[in-house]
């Protein structure tokens, strides 16, 4: 025998790392990690019979189809676009019409449903999203909220063509077959569901991985300024994008519409994107850190498969699914890393929407024509405002109404404080609202408090509630705290306001109790001229608030959260001081509002309501308070002359308009042109006023501007200046 000579081992190489350490480990896991964590704690905390799994995982697959087209679009656009269940939405009611009252072949039906697909999503990134490629981020995300009322609009008119109901559309179903599991039967739309929809995922894998137009895509979708230095044409790639995300959404809606039937009703104007679903696509793409499309998808199933889980084992409370899908929201944005690629990170410069608007300058204050227009102007409005319940054509009805724009305005001041000025985006602001009315209710009804007690009351409620729901903004800011306010807003609206779950909310009538014992407000005027009192109120103290240290604090926070830091501004107090005040102020208007209409609906504080708030704020413009009230005329105008759904249609329209020809809202549209008289005033006192020349290239001639600074130039310095001679390059 032979001794084989023994090579010393290397030390280095002898000790292994941990293989949950190894990039291929942690890969899988990125991946499959929350799907796999999902599944296991549903399986302990929700079990439930294989029939109900498989039909969980059937609408999973449907939702991931969603998801992934909003993941793309959000790769390419850097938005949440939350009409992407509605650009699905109208080539289904389409093709389902053509099946349904054309009595074509589902195949052809499914085929144009397709084409109509490709084609709208090519329109809309064409006619719509192109003209927001240089917008603030902000501004792109309200114009898709505007574009999903408008889709919604169209989905409800195509049925019309053929004489029939919209709202209410039966299955369709392409052959007999069925098949039962534990219990639970699937038909032929289950079967095609569950053979198809993996398919379009794969398909979609395939394309952004093995083709020139996916790598491009994927490409530009990192960093689309270098791809466009690069030759990437990147307004084309995003064409792409929008075409394959609104397939993606065609087919998980058409698909979806034959198992579980295809319903308007219930969502309240957003079309089959209901908020459950919407929940579910927000926790998939937070789970997948809005980047990773197999996280995405795969987190989509799992998620599916939980809803149907908390379902099946609250029957009598399905609620339960709102505050579920929120956990796993928050969850995913804690765990969710920070700071690292570029394509993960939203910065501050993308999603200020905010025109600072200027105050009168201190050279034109005093001019009398100036004061006149001014404080005449606000004599004017405030008469008017005041001398409104004595017009003939004000009914008790329409009174309502305008008490309403009222609150919303209030509502609106709000948003303003927290989004326009603090920077912190909330889509939730209904909630806070909604807490304030369940206080005021209690207050009043219950405790039998005077108003102006229940109102402060209300206003600590929601300030304690909006301290809570701002504490993730202590980490995340952008589009991230919006979905958790979102996703807040849901699970208000649904659950935690909803009496049918809640027991302590007051149900019935409420009455309006004497203010301070003796003013009688039982007429719809009583209470508009109080809520007209309250809007003024809060018009001054938030003004006050933003001439104070505070006020400056939360600018700086919106400009540049680090700089500010770096100056030693708390950034915990600031961020938690400016939730607490808005959902100070939105819980008094809520508790104002439910003494308005005299009852309380959760269905007034969901999210079609925050959205409606939110968009209308935007819309009015979020540099001013001017803007808020604006923006409340604005929202609530359309409901004194339509009914229903169609009250959506000046809504949307007005949205996308106003932000495309007025990107800083109406308001700023009011101080640009109020900035414009101010000029021709200067010029007829013959005052110099710098800041108004800053921008006067966008007002006035070039060769106006040019004799003006030649004037101004004179005036300061009537001598001529001598020549200089030209400096060469010799020795120093």
């Amino acid at each position: 025998m032979t001794a084989e000579a023994t090579v010393p081992a290397d030390p280095a190489r002898s000790v292994r790392e941990p293989f949950w350490r190894e990039p291929r480990f942690r890969k899988v896991a990125d991946i499959a990690g929350p799907a796999v964590v999902i599944l296991a704690l549903q399986s302990v905390i929700f079990p439930m019979p294989l029939g109900t799994y498989l039909y969980g995982m059937i609408l999973g697959l449907l939702a991931a189809l969603v998801a992934l087209g909003m993941a793309l679009i959000y790769r390419a656009n850097r938005i949440l676009n939350f009409a992407q269940g509605e650009l699905g939405l109208v080539p289904t009611v389409l093709a389902l019409s053509l099946i349904s009252y054309s009595h074509l072949p589902y195949a052809v039906g499914l085929v144009i449903g397709l084409a109509a697909a490709v084609l709208l999503g090519g329109l809309v990134e064409f006619l719509v999203i192109r003209r927001f490629f240089k917008a603030p981020r902000l501004i792109l995300t309200v114009a898709t909220i505007g574009l999903a009322q408008l889709l919604t609009l169209c989905s409800l008119a195509l049925p019309l063509l053929w004489g029939q109901n919209p709202v209410s559309q039966d299955k369709v179903i392409p052959f007999e077959f069925s098949f039962e599991l534990t219990g639970f039967v699937f038909r032929a739309n289950s079967l095609i569901a569950l053979v198809i929809a993996p398919i379009a995922l794969v398909a979609v894998a395939v394309f952004l991985r093995s083709t020139n137009v996916g790598i491009a895509i994927r490409a530009s979708a990192e960093r689309s300024d270098r791809a466009s230095l690069l030759g990437v044409p990147v307004k084309r790639l995003q064409t792409v994008v929008w075409c394959v995300a609104a397939t993606l959404s065609f087919i998980g809606v058409f698909l979806k519409s034959g198992v579980v039937g295809l319903a308007f009703a219930s969502n309240q104007g957003f079309g089959t994107t209901s908020f459950s679903a919407l929940l579910v696509a927000l926790a998939a793409l937070t789970l997948g850190r809005f980047t990773n499309l197999p996280a995405i998808a795969l987190s989509a199933v799992a998620l599916g498969v939980l809803e149907q889980a908390v379902v099946w084992n609250n029957g009598n409370n399905p609620a339960l699914v709102y505050p579920v899908m929120a956990v796993v929201i928050l969850v995913g944005l804690a765990v969710r890393k920070t700071g690292q690629a570029r394509a993960e990170h939203d910065t501050a410069s993308t999603w200020s929407a905010s025109d600072e608007v200027r105050p009168i300058p201190n050279e034109l204050r005093r001019v009398p024509e100036v004061l006149v227009v001014k404080w005449g102007g606000f004599a004017v409005i405030a008469y008017c405002a005041w001398r409104l319940p004595t017009l003939g054509a004000m009914n008790s009805g329409r009174m309502l109404l305008a008490s309403a724009v009222v609150v919303f305005a209030i509502v609106g001041v709000s948003i303003i404080l927290l989004t326009g000025w603090a920077g912190q985006v909330s889509l939730g602001q209904m909630a806070f609202v909604g807490v304030g009315a369940a206080a005021g209710a209690i207050a009043t009804k219950t405790w039998g408090l005077d108003l102006m007690l229940a109102m402060p009351i209300a206003g600590i409620a929601g300030a304690l509630m909006a301290v809570v729901v701002g504490l993730p903004a202590l980490r995340v800011r952008g589009l991230f705290l919006a979905v958790t306010t979102l996703a807040f807003a849901i699970t208000a609206s649904n659950f935690l306001l909803n009496p049918q779950y809640v027991k302590w909310i007051p149900k019935g009538r409420i009455e309006r109790p004497p203010l301070f014992g003796k003013v009688d407000l039982d007429s719809q005027e009583a209470m508009y001229y109080l809520c007209l009192v309250v809007l003024l109120l809060t018009i001054l103290a938030v003004g006050g608030i933003r001439q104070s240290r505070t006020g400056r604090v939360w600018l700086a926070l919106r400009e540049n959260e680090r700089g500010a830091q770096s100056y030693g501004i708390n950034i915990t107090r600031a961020k938690l001081s400016a939730f607490a005040i808005s959902g100070f102020i939105a819980a008094v208007a809520g508790c104002l509002f439910v003494h308005v209409t005299q009852q309380f609906s959760a269905a007034q504080y969901g999210a079609g309501e925050s959205f409606t708030a939110f968009t209308s704020t935007v819309v009015g413009g979020l540099g001013s308070i001017t803007g808020g009230v604006l923006g409340a005329l604005f929202a609530r105008g359309g409901t004194w002359f339509l009914e229903g759904n169609w009250q959506l249609l000046p809504s949307a329209l007005g949205v996308l308009f106003v932000l495309l020809v007025f990107p800083s809202g109406l308001g700023g549209m009011v101080f640009r042109l109020r900035d414009l008289w101010l000029r021709s005033v200067a010029r007829r006192y013959d005052v110099v006023v710098p800041s108004l020349l800053a921008d006067v290239g966008s007002f006035e001639e070039p060769d106006d501007v040019v004799e003006h600074a030649e004037e101004t130039a004179e005036a300061v310095d009537p001598l001529p200046a001598e020549p200089v001679a030209p400096t060469g390059g010799g020795s120093r």
